[in-house]
């Protein structure tokens, strides 16, 4: 498949306006969000809506990394796997496959959103320096150049991921099937790790039963995943109304105050 420089474009700007959302705090810059927007663009929105459902499987565990460590950055699978799901579709790459040629991607592109941040931070001192100068012209200029600043990296970085797809066909061509079915099933264990590194930080042994439960409705009962999310409603209703009758009431504590504090 062919990518048209309309579509290109179509796939920068998209990608900048999605990047910068985050900046809101308004999630744009989720896997599923930029795949949907790219399957749309490109004329395939199924694979785009499965492609943005496994990489959010996947990176659901990157959310909640531990220490200083940076997670890889959902542009990698949201748009550059995308990219290679729809393109290479016809050449044996599944999405699981696509999902793990787009790390690479999600690597590098989380260097160079580090080095934005970087470059951001001195826009902060210049507007600081403008308003002590109460010159607010300049003020509002840093003050919003941040936004520009990542409108502008998101373009370059989903122009250059859409105009390079024939580059990159080329490419993953010249992988062979065995690798390519390696990839396919590493990208498919890649969803389960991300699980479990949520598992590994909020997982109590109070929570252990309801972690049971759900793997019986999926693995033995066979409920779809809205059966499940049901089920799930179901059981924290439960929970909240049964906290509610028996939970501890606040105790009024009387405290005496000596010497005025």
């Amino acid at each position: 498949m062919d990518i048209s420089i309309f579509q290109c474009v179509l796939i920068g700007l998209w990608t900048g306006v999605c990047l910068a959302g985050m900046l809101f705090g308004i999630y744009t810059n989720r896997c599923l969000i930029m795949a949907t927007g790219v399957g749309l663009i490109l004329g395939d929105l199924p694979a785009g809506l499965a492609m943005g459902a496994v990489g959010e499987l996947a990176f659901m565990g990157f959310g909640v990394s531990q220490g200083g460590s940076v997670p890889p950055n959902p542009m990698g699978p949201g748009i550059v796997g995308t990219i290679i799901a729809i393109t290479m579709k016809g050449n044996g790459i599944d999405v699981g496959s696509a999902l793990a040629l787009s790390f690479p991607f999600a690597v590098a592109f989380q260097f160079l959103i580090t080095a934005t941040y970087t470059f951001a931070t001195t826009l902060t001192g210049t507007a600081v320096k403008a308003l002590d100068r109460k010159d607010f012209r300049t003020f509002r200029i840093a003050a919003n150049a941040t936004v520009c600043v990542f409108v502008i990296v998101g373009f370059l970085i989903g122009f250059g991921s859409a105009f390079s797809s024939d580059g990159m066909q080329k490419l993953i061509s010249l992988i062979p099937a065995w690798l390519s079915t390696g990839l396919g099933v590493a990208g498919k264990m890649l969803p389960a790790i991300g699980f479990a590194m949520i598992l590994n930080v909020m997982a109590k042994k109070e929570l252990i039963p309801f972690v049971l439960i759900g793997y019986i409705a999926i693995a033995y009962l066979n409920l779809p995943v809205m059966g499940v999310a049901v089920v799930g409603t179901a059981i924290a209703l439960l929970e909240f109304f049964r906290a509610g009758k028996g939970g501890n009431t606040a105790e009024e504590v009387e405290v005496e105050f000596e010497d005025g504090i």
